[in-house]
């Protein structure tokens, strides 16, 4: 059996971190670590405890949320980090993406939702609004620039056109005919010749390379 994914939940509100932390207790294959109520801390945190995912609100006193984020992924970039946040801050929802926030779920949301943003992100994977993904990306792209430091192959080519059109390992695998965890491996190498934290940034370079348009995204 697996481990359960191990989640550190952050906001300064002591009501809403209980509340979020409620909303998990009861997913078998979910636990929660740890909470954060301020940016500093949540770095201290996700350093000691070292998390699968972190729930993140952006609006935190003593070191930003972006920033926050910043920092955690700078010494851990293989932690998935959720945006837990109100609408109406889409300007900070695109920053924490920018530098490598994979999910954004609004503190709305019904519980099956968050569950699944949790599972997917834990999976390496984007999980934004449809929408927010097209600004999100079309942002990045207006504004950057790079190439990969060694060529991909024609596998690695395939898997990445279908990540960037957002399907998960499992949806992949299906698609070309392989293991799934044949997948994973291409996946990993993927990330590795580009220098991409996650599959949002292999995705912008699947736009800038011609392999997507932001339609297919």
């Amino acid at each position: 059996m697996e481990e359960p994914i191990r989640v550190l939940v952050v906001d300064d509100h002591f009501v809403v971190r209980k509340g979020v932390c409620a909303l998990l207790l009861d997913a078998g294959d979910i636990t929660v670590i740890g909470e954060a109520g301020d940016g500093r801390e949540a770095v201290e945190k996700a350093r000691s405890l070292r998390p699968q995912v972190i729930l993140m609100d952006l609006k935190l006193p003593a070191l930003g949320g972006v920033e926050a984020i910043r920092e955690i992924l700078a010494e851990r970039p293989e932690t998935g980090i959720i945006v837990l946040t109100a609408y109406g801050l889409e300007a900070q929802v695109l920053a924490a993406v920018e530098v490598g926030a994979l999910g954004y779920v609004a503190k709305t949301a019904e519980r099956e939702e968050l569950l699944a943003a949790i599972r997917r992100v834990a999976r390496g994977e984007l999980c934004l609004p449809a929408q927010l993904t097209r600004r999100v990306l079309g942002h990045l792209h207006a504004r950057s620039a790079g190439r990969a430091s060694e060529p991909l192959t024609e596998r690695e080519a395939e898997v990445l056109r279908l990540l960037a059109r957002g399907l998960s390992n499992q949806k992949i695998a299906e698609e070309l005919g392989i293991a799934e965890i044949t997948v994973r491996t291409h996946v990993s190498h993927i990330l590795g010749k580009l220098a991409a934290n996650n599959r949002v940034q292999a995705t912008l370079y699947a736009l800038r390379a011609g392999l997507v348009s932001l339609e297919d995204v």
